[in-house]
């Protein structure tokens, strides 16, 4: 008997993801000149396209110019050219997944060496203890720059699918502009923007309603949510349950459930919280609770690396599994599954004790396998988290420079 991993699941859309594994999004730093999907990131979606996943989700697609989670980020907005995302949507399919295109706003969560803006919902600065110091001063956003960031959402989605991506997924996790809105901590206004949980959610709700009103029918839309936010008094698992039944009517297909922020990286494992796997499933816990209540599908992604494991989400009432670090380390895992249950792949832990160093550590180590596998080599699981942050940072500074020149000459014409 086939395993449920590798059955269909058909969206209220009407698109159906040919299996129940999906390459979650991670944020690659590949862009090539432009800020645009360039060889990289089209022979890293080939190998992913090749091995076995029914779904590919892009690391972050910035739907602002001005506003970028890291240098070397791709933008797509009204001005971008589409040739080269329409290249990228090829590689992503050839081997028959579904490719939908995760965008998103980093808002606050923006260094402070990068030009643009760093906007959010209240002049509150990203607080990572010793590294503080990093992140921009932001400035909290007015009516104007809510609605246009609205707009910008919906331009990239139609975008997308004008490209030839089978969805998007807009970006409202771990701390960036839209679950920042969400966020009791970071969102002290108090205008209809703020306070209630249904004010907070306002921007995502309305972000929905104006992708699914720019895409067809048949187009999907999901949205990554925080099952929790891991941090006292900020948003919790009751908030994530009725945000999920705010997006029901509007047209999502689907859920996918996360957690943390840069604040609380509970995304890389690094959560103290009873609600989390040690090690696996970091949020099974948190999205088993979300399942028996959910009117939508829910994704579950966080530390997935074992066969075994990704059928207890299944069991758990989970529709998609996904995957990041395990895909970015053995992009043929899906396949092995067929024909091997104990295949896996194992990354150590990161020895670091400063959770935000650990982290960027954890996420740099992450990139150094999407690098290796974009030029076409194999991966070095066993690389030092130090060594490669290390060689990330060197990466990241050359490609600041780029993107300042790129920008400049963008705002002066």
């Amino acid at each position: 008997m086939s395993s449920p991993l590798f059955t269909p699941l058909t969206l209220a859309s009407g698109a159906t993801i040919p299996n129940r594994i999906a390459k979650a999004a991670m944020e690659e730093n590949m862009a090539a000149a432009g800020q645009l999907p360039g060889d990289a990131l089209f022979t890293l979606y080939r190998r992913w396209s090749q091995g076995g996943a029914g779904l590919l989700i892009t690391g972050n697609v910035m739907v602002h110019d001005a506003a970028m989670t890291g240098p070397a980020g791709v933008v797509l907005d009204a001005h971008s050219p589409l040739e080269p995302f329409r290249e990228w949507a090829t590689a992503a399919k050839g081997g028959g997944a579904k490719a939908w295109m995760q965008i998103n706003h980093p808002g606050r969560q923006v260094r402070a060496d990068l030009p643009g803006v760093a906007w959010g919902p209240s002049a509150i600065k990203v607080d990572t203890g010793r590294t503080r110091g990093i992140w921009a001063d932001p400035v909290a956003m007015t009516p104007a720059q809510i609605a246009e960031t609205m707009e910008r959402f919906a331009t990239t989605a139609r975008r997308a699918e004008e490209a030839g991506f089978d969805g998007v997924e807009i970006h409202a996790a771990h701390g960036y502009l839209l679950s920042q809105f969400l966020s009791p901590l970071a969102n002290q206004r108090t205008d209809r923007w703020g306070g209630s949980l249904e004010n907070r959610a306002r921007l995502l709700l309305d972000v929905a309603r104006a992708v699914r009103a720019a895409v067809g029918p048949a187009f999907a839309v999901a949205v990554k949510l925080n099952s929790a936010d891991f941090q006292r008094g900020g948003f919790e698992a009751d908030d994530a349950a009725e945000v999920i039944r705010m997006l029901a009517p509007l047209g999502v297909d689907l859920v996918e459930l996360s957690g943390g922020s840069y604040e609380a990286p509970a995304m890389t494992g690094l959560a103290k919280d009873s609600r989390t796997k040690v090690r696996e499933a970091y949020f099974l816990t948190l999205a088993e609770d979300l399942a028996k209540t959910s009117p939508l599908p829910l994704m579950l992604t966080g530390g997935i690396t074992r066969r075994p494991i990704a059928q207890e989400v299944l069991d758990g009432g989970i529709a998609l599994v996904g995957m990041g670090s395990a895909l970015a380390v053995d992009p043929e895992l899906p396949n092995r599954w067929h024909h091997d249950a104990d295949a896996k792949v194992a990354l150590a832990p990161v020895a670091i004790e400063d959770k935000a160093i650990a982290s960027a550590a954890s996420m740099s180590r992450i990139r150094y396998q999407l690098r290796r596998l974009g030029s076409g080599r194999t991966t070095r699981p066993g690389v030092s988290p130090r060594l490669a942050l290390g060689f990330d940072q060197l990466r990241l500074h050359r490609a600041r420079r780029r993107y300042s020149t790129w920008l400049a000459a963008r705002q002066a014409s």
